[in-house]
């Protein structure tokens, strides 16, 4: 028997990660009864030093923000294959420090492409990263648009958030629908 509409959902907090050698976004946003709220977004820059320096302080400042805002679950965005082959293998490297920190909290951690993000948060996959930001701005109600790394990391725990609920799950009022995506 289907679960009514009404029932309770239990609440959640995702943590988005955009993973980044120079800068990774990271925003936690926070999930109860279909209704998103961002609970802090930002970035963690990892300055020019050695490449094994740069890892542990996104290691060591991701772990602070998971241990500050304790979130259930994490949201990660997978690497894409880049035109240089080594700067794929950094960010590569960057992104495991980040799943690896989620893991270590002992968090599940879900992975989806920037394809998927756009399509959850903007409605189509080639989405500019200024759509992105303001549709981030929108569906969280921030008084203004969070910087792009933390906009990616943000949307991605919108589209977290959108694939364990579905769209309908997520709260919608004052928005129409215009060829499939939120306006």
């Amino acid at each position: 028997m289907p679960t009514p509409r009404s029932a309770a959902q239990p609440e959640r907090r995702i943590l988005g990660i955009d993973p980044g050698l120079r800068m990774t976004g990271f925003g936690v946003v926070h999930v109860k009864g279909g209704q998103l709220v961002c609970i802090t977004c930002g970035c963690i820059r990892s300055g020019e030093g050695e490449l094994p320096e740069r890892l542990g302080v996104i290691l060591r400042d991701l772990s602070t923000v998971i241990a500050r805002h304790r979130p259930t679950e994490v949201a990660v965005e997978k690497v894409f294959v880049n035109v240089n082959p080594q700067s794929t293998l950094l960010l590569g490297q960057a992104r495991g420090v980040a799943i690896a920190a989620a893991v270590f909290a002992n968090l599940p951690v879900a992975e989806y492409t920037a394809l998927q993000v756009k399509q959850a948060v903007v409605g189509h996959g080639k989405a500019a990263k200024q759509q992105v930001q303001e549709m981030v701005r929108r569906l969280l109600d921030l008084a203004g648009a969070p910087s792009p790394d933390a906009a990616d990391a943000l949307a991605c725990a919108i589209a977290h958030a959108h694939a364990a609920q579905g769209l309908l799950g997520v709260r919608t009022a004052g928005f129409r629908m215009r060829r499939g995506r939120l306006v």
